[in-house]
C-alpha cells in the first residue's frame, strides 16, 4: 500500500432527477490519516463514498487522486479500484464465494495476478483483519462481525491506498467493535488511509484524526474536537454532541480538568482528573 490524496470537488449527486443528495460537496482525504464521515441517516454519507470510489458518477464536480481526475471508463475505473476500495455496510452485499479464502482471493484473481501472489495477498489480508483462522470456513457460517471483517479483508487484499468503509461498526456488539477498530489500527500501520462513515459521534471523536460532517448537502471538514463541539453544526446535521466533550466541559468548569484540548474518551477523562478528592484540596470552586 502507498499513500495517495483523494479529493472530491463540488460534487452534485443523487438518484432522482432534480433531487440531489449532495450539492457542491467537497472533501479532501488526507494521506495516511483516519477520517470519519459523519451525518444522520439519509444525509448523503454513502453517496459521497460511492462517488469517491467511482461507483456513482456525479452529475457535476470531480473526484481526483493526487490531482489526476477520475474518469469513468472501464480502464480508468479498473485502475482507480486498485487505489481506492469501498466496503459496503452490509457484508452480505459483497460475500458470495463458498469459503472465506475464496472470497478474499476474488479481487486479486481478477487482476490476473500469479497464484503465488494471490495466496500471499490473501494470507496477509486475513492476518491483518484477524480472521486467518476462518480461511476454510463457509461464509454463511460466520457471525455478523466476522462477515464484516472478511468483507474488509477482501478489499485489503487489493492493497488499495485508500479504504472507504461504510458504517463498518453498525450492528456490532462492543466486543466486535473493539475487534474491528483493532483491525483498522493494524491497517494504518501498513500505510493504509482509512475513511469510515458513521453516525456515532462518540466513536468518531475517539478514533478519527479528522472528521467531515455531511450537512445541508455539503461537507464541513475539520478537527474532531472543533466540529463535534459546534452545537449549531450538530443541530443542523441532526447529531448529538459526544458525551466526552459534554462531560469534559463540565469538569473543566468545576476546575477538575486543566486547560488545553478536551479528552476524547473515558481513558482521557480519567487521566485528566485530580488524584485526590475535592475535600482534600485547599480551594473548592464555587
Amino acid at each position: 500500500m502507498s499513500h495517495r490524496t483523494l479529493t472530491a470537488t463540488g460534487l452534485v449527486a443523487g438518484y432522482e432527477r432534480g433531487r440531489p443528495v449532495l450539492e457542491g460537496a467537497s472533501l479532501t482525504v488526507p494521506a495516511g490519516r483516519r477520517l470519519a464521515v459523519l451525518g444522520a441517516n439519509g444525509s448523503g454519507k454513502t453517496t459521497l463514498l460511492r462517488c469517491l470510489s467511482g461507483a456513482l458518477v456525479p452529475s457535476a464536480g470531480e473526484v481526483s487522486v493526487d490531482g489526476a481526475r477520475l474518469g469513468h471508463g472501464r480502464r480508468a475505473l479498473r485502475a482507480h479500484r486498485q487505489e481506492v476500495q469501498l466496503v459496503l455496510q452490509d457484508p452480505d452485499d459483497q460475500l458470495f464465494s463458498a469459503s472465506v479464502a475464496q472470497d478474499v482471493s476474488f479481487g486479486p484473481l481478477n487482476l490476473g495476478l500469479p497464484e503465488r501472489e494471490v495466496r500471499t495477498r490473501v494470507a496477509e489480508a486475513l492476518a491483518l483483519l484477524a480472521v486467518d483462522d476462518l480461511a476454510a470456513r463457509p461464509t454463511h457460517q460466520l457471525s455478523y462481525g466476522e462477515r464484516k471483517r472478511v468483507a474488509i479483508a477482501g478489499a485489503v487484499a487489493m492493497r488499495p491506498c485508500v479504504l472507504l468503509l461504510d458504517e463498518p461498526t453498525a450492528g456490532l456488539d462492543p466486543s466486535a467493535v473493539a475487534e474491528t477498530l483493532a483491525a483498522l489500527a493494524r491497517l494504518q500501520e501498513h500505510d493504509a488511509t482509512v475513511v469510515m462513515s458513521t453516525h456515532d459521534v462518540d466513536l468518531a471523536l475517539r478514533w478519527a484524526d479528522e472528521v467531515a460532517v455531511v450537512v445541508d448537502r455539503r461537507v464541513v471538514q475539520g478537527e474532531p474536537q472543533t466540529l463535534l463541539g459546534d452545537d449549531d453544526l450538530l443541530r443542523r446535521a441532526r447529531l448529538d454532541r459526544p458525551w466526552a466533550l459534554t462531560v469534559g466541559v463540565r469538569l473543566r468548569a468545576l476546575g477538575l480538568l486543566p486547560d488545553g484540548p478536551l479528552p476524547r474518551d473515558a481513558a482521557g477523562l480519567l487521566a485528566g482528573l485530580p488524584d485526590r478528592p475535592l475535600s482534600d484540596r485547599s480551594t473548592v470552586p464555587t
